[in-house]
Parts: structure tokens; sequence; C-alpha cells
């Protein structure tokens, strides 16, 4: 009896060293997901004052890559704010929950913005079909560049050019709010079974978003080719492969301690299944075609694919990748 009582007494104090713990965990990731998202608010926030004020977007006003990261930011913050409330009330499925908030809160708020109004000198059109030229190239490049028929890949505007767009906000929002919730959750209950492999998706997840900025204001150095410079073909390859490996530890972190087919199976295929994805994303942006990474064989169009032998690469090295770091993670937690 008197053991029961001294355990009782024992769990109660880890539950409340947990709970402060967990506070002082939730209020550092609010108070730095709001100073990571200031810029993105900030772009919003030009954009609605623009409409307010005049109706419409000037195109000297735009704030580059409004949609997707706006929303993504939005999103976040709001699943971050609702995060003491879902871990500590829902027994089960806290993060699915907060992950279900988040992405709804993504697509309505990127469908309204995608809604307003951009005006570039003659050209007036949505802002959904003003991002997708700027997927392409530069609206300054846009506005001075001389156009021949063989250069015009991307065609008439196509909403699914943004296959890609959605894919990236989606992986984001996802992956963040696993390591966000998943430290939370070892933060509350002391349970650190899953530490390695949320700091190793942490890391991944960071590059990716760093990936992610960096484009927004270089687009990878784009300038409307379909054949890219030997840094812009880098560029592209890393965030390609790392857009699948990202994807495919985040698979793997639900699958620890399964059997290897499934541990390791599962996020190789999903990793490099992402990969692919973001492929043809990119045939619908430039109707068909590939940015071309060089030249010659390994950088041509296979018959019949499209995809270059150099592609079909980047797709097998981001599976290969997640399949490493999963069969890593699973020999690491000593679960068979």
């Amino acid at each position: 009896m008197e053991n029961n009582v001294k355990e009782e007494n024992r769990n109660e104090m880890l539950n409340g060293n947990g709970q402060k713990r967990f506070r002082i965990y939730w209020l550092a990731v609010l108070l730095g997901t709001l100073a990571v998202s200031a810029y993105p608010i900030y772009m919003g926030f030009k954009v609605l004052r623009s409409m307010a004020l005049y109706g419409f977007v000037p195109q000297r006003n735009y704030p580059k890559y409004i949609i997707p990261y706006t929303p993504v930011a939005i999103a976040v913050i709001v699943a971050v704010c609702l995060m003491p409330l879902l871990l500590k009330r829902l027994k089960k499925y806290p993060l699915l929950t907060a992950s279900g908030i988040a992405l709804i809160v993504f697509f309505v708020t990127e469908f309204l913005f995608e809604q307003k109004v951009i005006v570039n000198g003659v050209l007036s059109t949505k802002l959904e079909r003003w991002q997708m030229f700027m997927c392409y190239v530069s609206p300054e490049t846009y506005q001075t560049r001389t156009w021949r028929a063989v250069d015009i890949l991307i065609g008439e505007y196509s909403p699914t050019f943004k296959i890609h767009f959605y894919m990236i906000s989606v992986v984001l929002i996802l992956t963040i709010l696993n390591c966000l919730y998943g430290f939370g959750q070892v933060f509350l209950t002391g349970n650190r079974k899953k530490v390695k492999a949320l700091t190793i998706q942490s890391v991944g997840t960071t590059l990716f978003l760093g990936l992610c900025i960096f484009a927004c204001f270089t687009a990878f150095f784009r300038n409307g080719e379909l054949l890219v410079s030997t840094l812009s073909a880098v560029l592209m390859g890393v965030f390609f492969s790392l857009l699948g490996v990202t994807v495919g530890t985040y698979v793997g972190s639900f699958l620890l301690g399964k059997k290897k087919g499934i541990s390791v199976g599962i996020p190789a295929a999903v990793g490099a299944a992402t990969t692919l994805a973001m492929y043809i994303g990119e045939m619908c942006l430039l109707s068909g075609n590939l940015y071309l990474l060089g030249t010659g064989f390994w950088f041509t169009g296979l018959p019949g694919i499209v995809l270059a032998p150099v592609d079909l690469l980047i797709i097998l090295a981001a599976g290969a990748a997640s399949a490493g770091i999963c069969a890593l993670l699973n020999k690491k937690t000593n679960i068979k």
C-alpha cells in the first residue's frame, strides 16, 4: 500500500515537471513561429491593404510568393496556438487533428488569396495566374524578354501548375507540425523514444524550408530558358531529392519498430514517389517538358517518359537516402 502511494506521488511529481517543461517549450515555439512567419504575414497584410485601398494589387507592390507561403505560415501558427489544447485534451491523434485543421486553414486561405487581382501595366490577371508566370521566370524578365514560339513552354494558364505548389505546402505543414508536436509530447510525457527520429527530421525539414525560402527570391536563378545553368541544375537536383527525403523520413517516423520491409521499404518508396510527383508537377508547369540540367545523354529525356537518366538518379537517390536514414533510426532504437 505504501509503495503504491509513493509511486502515485512520484508520477504526480513527474507529471507536474512535464507540464512546466511543456509550457516553456510551447511558449518558445510560439514566439519562434511568429518570428519566422513575420515576413510572410507582412506580405499578406500588404496585399490586403492594397486591395482595401485600390481594389487591386499593383505589380510594383506585389510581394514575391505570397502564395503559398503566407497561407502556410497562417496554418502553422493556428496549429501551434492549439498545441496545448490538443496535446492535453486528446488522448489519441492530437497530431492528426492539428494537421487536419492546419490543412483546412491553408487551403481556405490559399483560395482567398488566389482570387485577388494584380495589375501589371496593360495586363490584369488573378494572383494565381501571375504566380504561374513567376514560377517560370521573374516578372522583370517576363516584361523585357523577346519571346519566340519555342520559348513559350508554359502555354496558356492551367491550374495544374499548382500541383508542386500545393505539394510543397502540404509537406512543409505536415513535417513542421510533426516535429513541433513530437517534441511537445516528449516534454509533456518524458518519453524520448522518438527523439532521434524527430531530431533528424527537424534538420531535414529546416534544410528543405531554407531551400524553399531561397527559391522564393532566386527561383534558383532560372531565366526562362529550358536549359538551366550548372548552379541552377545542382540546386534543383538537391531540392527535388531533399523533398523526397523529407517526406520519406516523415513517414518513417511513424513506422519505427516495424519489420524492415515496412519501416525502411515504405519510406524509401514514398520518398522516391514524392520526388517523381514533383517532376510531374514541373511537367504540368512546362506543358509536358522538363528543365534540362545539362547537355548530352545523361540530361536528355528518354523516349516516352520525358525524364532524363539524371532525373531518374535523383528520384532513386531520394528513395535510397530515405531508406538509409530510416534503417539507421530503427537500428539506433534497438527495435526488432
